[in-house]
């Protein structure tokens, strides 16, 4: 299965940070892929899911923890 992502989703990956396009889910027994353009160079990579990072998105509270920012309890 081929999912578009729309907004796209800014990670981090092991070459930079990118807006992820596409995830592609091969089935249960493998890892999903995300087909990733990279900020710095435009140029389209393909990355297992444990290369992505969620990058910080404070409006949604997306891996505050991450950049220092913890969330209050509420």
């Amino acid at each position: 299965m081929i999912l578009q992502l729309n907004p796209t989703i800014y990670v981090d990956t092991p070459l930079g940070k990118g807006h992820a396009l596409f995830l592609i889910d091969y089935g249960m027994h493998q890892n999903s892929c995300w087909v990733v353009t990279l900020e710095h160079n435009g140029i389209v990579k393909h990355f297992d899911a444990n290369d992505i990072i969620i990058c910080t998105n404070y409006t949604y509270h997306i891996n505050n923890e991450r950049n220092g920012h913890e969330m209050e309890e509420e």
